[in-house]
Formats: structure tokens, C-alpha cells, sequence
């Protein structure tokens, strides 16, 4: 999830910030180049945290004895994070500066990926939540300030083409955590109830040390890469940028006056709560359709559907040049009702191909909904970027609500709730005014 390009340059030109010396149409500024690499991984990583987590949900089920709904919490827990973290992650950046935000984001994601390691020795729920709480708690430091910070690099003209291309990698990490998972965090091993109801306590008691041991060492990976990447950071050319007087003032009741931004945080929560909960649960749908499928199967799925996420990004932006923003909202939320729809009601492949299309028109909600959200807000805009970032928590909302829904009922059932949530999003289609500002 990332800013709109559009905003974020008419943030730069708002704020007045200094800027590495300009070279005149150049995508990155001469000596700029490693630090421009650098923050560009920062969208990779925290794309293969958020979208692991899929995995996770799957993976805990079975080395923890999880419920759907207990294994929902894992969303909960990490989302929380970004909630608790948008606006001291803000104010940290103001006052110290986003190279600061970025070695804090590095450390915190590294250190809870370690803290995979002990969780899993232990088999503790807790400590792994634990463990995702500080990780999402880097996450949300590095997307804080790797949004803002990638559209400075360089010639100003072009800041749309850095963010477009950041958002590609953000895109490919969503892409690549479910073929990451499937291969190193699914075993391959899976039993049935009967099968799980013969076993001694002893066996049971390995088969579940096993597959919790399975995110040992993806996780102590990924720990190394960010204190790689954060390592490298400390030692590379960054812009130099100047806290700003417009956007940085303006207060919290101000912006609040603004309808659009009030509803905008409504949509966003709603938005991400159907996002997050479909993704959580996409695996677990996929065997509760087609029991024979293989786990690592249905995660190969997901990736495939989150490809979908990928091209329907850049898909919608070429459309926002013909059709107006809000139209094309509404019409992408129209389209995912009935998706939702018919995964809810069809038989077999036809249900999960339905949920996986999903992705294709959830892909411009978030920066379409941020832009519109913003729109007209002059000196409130920082306050209301961050209000847009806490609606986020929906991701922490949702999906232990559809856990619940799913052992009441079914998982078919269950969806009903990210129906729910798309329609609200073309509500907020349908009532809010446009702006050029909104891929």
C-alpha cells in the first residue's frame, strides 16, 4: 500500500524541500543512484512481511492447534503495529529526518524476524505475535518514510516514474511472499483430522515441533536481508530534506472539517479490512473448495492472483487517463461485489478463480481512495495522510471477524463481510468529487 505518485509531488513542491542538485530530466540524480536502490528494497521488503502473513495463517493452524479465527489475530497484531505507528513514525521523520525513520524501520523488521527463532522453539502463539507486532512496527517506519522519500531522488517531473517504479518492486514482493512460502514455510506434510486423531501424543507432539520449526529459517533470511539492506543505507547518499512549513502545520480539527477526508478514513478501513481478509484466508478457501489440493498449490494461487494486484495497478492508472477516478472506483467495486458474489454461491475452480479475481479491482482502491481522501486539504494534508494511514487498522479488524464467521458457518459465509466492505467503498465512489490526483 503506497502513497499516490500525483500526491506525493505536489507534497514535494508544497513543502519546499530541498532536493539533491537537479540535473535537468534525470530519473536519479548523479551519486544518488545506491540510495535511490535502497529505499526502492525497503517497498520490496515490507511487501514480503505484509503478504507472508497469508501464509502464516495457514502455517500456525497447523503447528499451533489454531482455530481460523485464533489464527486471525496474526493480521490483528501486525496491523495494530501500523495503527499505533503512523503518527509517531511521522513526527520522528519531522524531527530527525528519514534516514533516521529508515535505519528504525530496518532494525525493528530485522529484529522481529529473529524473534521468529525462539517462538518457534517454544511453540508459543504469543511470542510469535510478538515477534510480528515489532516486525510490522519496522514495516510501517519504512513505508512511512520510503513514500515521501523515493520521489526525490531526481528531477521532480519524473517523481510519478520513480513511485510507479517502487510500487512495481512493493508489487513484485507481493508477488514472490506466497512462492516464498509455499516452498520454504508449507512442508508439504498435510493430515487429516482422522489422521491428527490417531496420532500418540508423542507424534503429535513432533508433527507439530516441525511445522512450527518451518518458519525458522525463511524468517532468519529475511532478517538478514533488512540488516543488509539497513547496513548499506547508513553508508549511502541520501536527499537532504528540510522539514517543511505547509504541509507539516495545520491541525487535527481542521482537517477533520473536511467531509471528504472523514469519509475517506471510512472507506480506507473498509477497503483494507476486505483486501486483508481475502488474502488471509485465500489458502484456506482454496482447500475448503478443493480439499485435494495441495497446500503449496493453493499458495501458488495466491501468488498468481496477487500478479493480478500487480498489473491491475498499472492497468487502472492507463484507465484514470480516459475515466473519472470515481467512476472507475465505483465500477471496480461493483465488479468485486459480484465476484465476491459468485465465490460465495459457484462450485469448485469457478469459486476460486471468482476470489482471485479479485485482486484485478482491488488494485486502485487504496491510492485512489488516499488521493480523493486528501483532496483540497492545503496545510492538513500531512494530518490527513496520516489519518488514512491509521484506517489501516481495518487490516487488524477483519479478518479475525471472518476466522469467527468461518467456524460459525463456513468460509463461504465468511466472505460476506468483504462484500460488505466493498460496498462501502462504492458508497464513498458514488458520493465523493474528483481529482486529477488520484493514481
Amino acid at each position: 500500500m503506497t502513497m499516490p505518485p500525483a500526491t506525493l509531488g505536489e507534497a514535494i513542491a508544497s513543502e519546499g524541500a530541498e532536493c539533491p542538485p537537479q540535473v535537468s530530466g534525470r530519473f536519479v540524480t548523479p551519486g544518488y543512484l545506491a540510495g535511490f536502490a535502497l529505499v526502492t528494497c525497503a517497498f520490496f521488503a515490507w511487501a514480503l512481511a505484509n503478504n507472508l502473513n497469508d501464509i502464516l495463517i495457514r502455517q500456525f493452524q497447523k503447528a499451533l492447534a489454531l482455530s481460523r479465527g485464533e489464527a486471525g489475530f496474526i493480521q490483528f497484531v501486525f496491523y495494530l503495529a501500523y495503527f499505533f505507528w503512523a503518527l509517531p513514525a511521522g513526527l520522528l521523520l519531522r524531527r530527525f529526518g528519514y534516514r533516521a525513520g529508515l535505519l528504525i524501520g530496518f532494525a525493528l523488521y530485522a529484529a522481529g524476524a529473529l524473534l521468529f527463532y525462539p517462538a518457534a522453539e517454544l511453540r508459543r502463539y504469543d511470542g510469535f505475535l510478538f515477534a510480528l507486532f515489532v516486525l510490522a512496527s519496522g514495516a510501517a517506519f519504512l513505508e512511512t518514510a520510503a513514500n515521501p522519500l523515493i520521489a526525490r531522488f531526481g528531477d521532480p517531473n519524473r517523481a510519478s516514474q520513480r513511485l510507479t517504479l517502487a510500487q512495481a518492486f512493493n508489487g513484485l514482493g507481493a508477488v514472490v511472499a506466497p512462492i516464498v512460502g509455499g516452498l520454504f514455510i508449507f512442508s508439504g506434510v498435510e493430515h487429516s483430522t482422522r489422521d491428527i486423531a490417531l496420532m500418540s501424543a508423542e507424534q503429535l507432539r513432533g508433527y507439530r515441533m516441525s511445522e512450527a520449526a518451518m518458519v525458522q529459517s525463511p524468517y532468519l533470511c529475511l532478517a538478514l536481508l533488512v540488516a543488509v539492506l539497513g547496513v548499506a543505507l547508513a553508508f549511502v547518499r541520501l536527499p537532504s530534506v528540510s522539514p517543511g512549513s505547509g504541509a507539516a502545520s495545520g491541525s487535527l480539527k481542521s482537517a477533520l472539517g473536511h467531509r471528504q477526508l472523514r469519509a475517506a478514513v471510512v472507506a480506507q478501513f473498509f477497503y483494507v479490512g476486505a483486501q486483508v481478509g481475502i488474502w488471509s484466508y485465500f489458502v484456506d478457501f482454496v482447500k475448503h473448495i478443493a480439499p485435494q489440493t495441495p497446500e503449496r498449490t493453493a499458495a501458488y494461487l495466491l501468488s498468481a492472483s496477487l500478479l493480478l494486484f500487480m498489473i491491475g495497478r498499472f492497468a487502472g492508472a492507463a484507465l484514470m487517463q480516459r475515466i473519472r477516478p470515481t467512476r472507475l472506483l465505483g465500477a471496480f467495486a461493483v465488479a468485486n461485489i459480484v465476484l465476491v458474489l459468485l465465490a460465495m454461491v459457484l462450485p469448485g475452480s469457478g469459486a476460486i478463480a471468482a476470489l482471485a479475481l479479485t485482486s484485478i479491482f482491488m488494485s486502485i482502491m487504496f491510492p485512489t481512495i488516499f488521493a480523493l481522501g486528501i483532496r483540497d486539504l492545503g496545510e492538513g494534508t500531512a494530518l490527513g495522510s496520516s489519518l488514512i494511514i491509521m484506517a489501516i487498522i481495518g487490516g487488524a479488524v477483519f479478518p479475525p471477524l471472518m476466522g469467527v464467521v468461518s467456524e460459525w458457518l463456513d468460509l463461504r459465509a465468511a466472505m460476506a463481510l468483504p462484500l460488505l466492505c466493498f460496498g462501502a467503498v462504492g458508497i464513498f465512489a458514488l458520493k465523493a468529487k474528483d481529482t486529477a490526483a488520484s493514481t
